[in-house]
């Protein structure tokens, strides 16, 4: 029998979840300190674990370390899934992946308080190492690095060491896997990290996709000379170049048509003494954009232009890429889906791009993703002073249970036995 519920997520339990994590690695300050691999990583993990186990669900650690959490449904085959992470930068806060974590858990809670069961089974995982390698969620893609040194932590400790910690197991990393027909969608909740919501006073932001990225590392060379000696037609001064390689990097994002954001925010100068022409630059880009297209012209345009500028100033330059990760588009049916949701719920929404990086992002290389966003207040992120309402929390959580509920019978398969109407089925 199909029955018709309006389902709602216990907000309160949520908010105290979180309160309840954010004491594992507190900082003096208020802020968390729950680094990868660590004891307090350790921990929480366990904590997590006990709750997935209490809510009902069965749980697995994968070779990369992923906790899974599986509240099975009503017919065998892909799940929808949703989750984040639980480790922080070394001062972070309460709310960045823990949101997406614990919201998947009480999505399940409230599911098994009333008896119920969808059709496709809920996974709610937490991935590894999101802060610094990605590792879980790039294992889950089958996007790692051969190589188990690219992994060794700054401390020296191998990867084999961290993930033995914690469940994993390097030698069996490409076990990690996972196909379309284990995981129909993906689902990730999380805090905006940035000011629009905030700006605009909406309450949910419905993800696009998440932007691509270059980083490229630039080198500028030209003659170190007396400052006083040497006149300025004879200079070659790396520093002159490098400025305005810099400047013509702003201008680029900012007169080129979209929504590409590029930033240099490293530099550094030799020999860097007061007196003496700069005779070498390197400085990092950072190019960011949902269009892999227009970051391709981007860079030709920004080539074109480096070229230009070295000629001018009588320098030699090097462009060496040192990362280049692809954009991920959420999938319009899940987009779709979390919009019906907002209007059925009431909540004020707008269209956003991720301009951070997320584990849906890996996610989405091999099945659905969508994403759901939260104000963070003054766009504060990665922070002590991250924060969002327990009301903001609240209404996150519950669209998203209300996207799970929609995306269980957009994905239910034809021929499948689930009754086509509106609502969930009675264990």
């Amino acid at each position: 029998m199909t029955v018709r519920l309006a389902l709602s997520v216990n907000g309160s339990r949520l908010n105290s979840s979180i309160a309840q994590l954010a004491q594992i690695g507190k900082l003096p300050g208020g802020g968390v300190s729950r680094v990868a691999f660590t004891k307090e990583d350790l921990l929480a993990r366990k904590l997590v674990e006990s709750w997935m186990r209490e809510a009902g669900m069965t749980v697995r650690i994968d070779a990369a370390g992923n906790t899974i959490g599986r509240y099975p449904g009503l017919r065998e085959g892909a799940a929808l899934a949703t989750g984040s992470h639980i480790d922080t930068v070394p001062t972070g806060g309460h709310f960045d992946g823990v949101l997406g974590v614990l919201a998947g858990i009480e999505v399940v809670r409230v599911l098994r308080e009333n008896g119920l069961r969808l059709e496709h089974a809920i996974e709610t995982i937490v991935f590894t190492d999101e802060e610094s390698t990605v590792i879980g969620c790039k294992a889950m893609a089958g996007n790692t690095v051969n190589n188990p040194e690219y992994y060794r932590r700054s401390d020296g400790t191998s990867i084999q060491t961290c993930l033995a910690q914690i469940g994993g197991d390097w030698s069996k990393i490409a076990e990690a896997k996972r196909h379309p027909k284990e995981i129909a969608a993906f689902v990730e909740l999380h805090v905006e990290q940035g000011g629009v919501l905030e700006s605009t006073g909406d309450c949910i932001g419905v993800v696009k996709g998440i932007v691509g990225q270059y980083r490229l590392g630039v080198r500028v060379t030209g003659s170190p000379n007396h400052a006083g000696s040497t006149p300025m037609h004879a200079r070659k001064d790396a520093l002159v170049a490098a400025s305005q390689m810099v400047l013509a990097v702003n201008k680029l994002a900012v007169e080129t048509p979209g929504e590409q954001v590029a930033t240099v925010g490293y530099l550094t100068v030799w020999p860097n003494a007061t007196n003496t022409v700069p005779g070498k630059v390197e400085f990092k880009i950072d190019l960011r954009d949902l269009s892999e297209t227009n970051l391709e012209q981007l860079l030709a345009k920004m080539k074109l232009e480096f070229q230009a500028i070295a000629s001018a100033t009588q320098t030699e330059i090097e462009i060496t890429q040192l990362l280049h990760v692809q954009p991920t588009l959420a999938a319009p049916k899940i987009q779709n889906a979390i919009v019906e949701v907002c209007q059925e719920l009431g909540f004020s929404y707008r269209h956003l791009i991720s301009r951070a990086g997320h584990d849906a992002q890996e996610i989405g290389r091999f099945t659905d993703m969508g994403m759901i966003f939260v104000a963070s207040r003054g766009g504060i992120s990665h922070a002590e002073d991250e924060y969002t309402s327990p009301e903001q929390c609240t209404q996150g959580a519950n669209a998203l249970l209300q996207t799970f509920l929609k995306l269980d019978r957009l994905y239910a398969a034809k021929g499948d036995r689930f009754i086509e109407l509106q609502g969930i089925i009675k264990m």
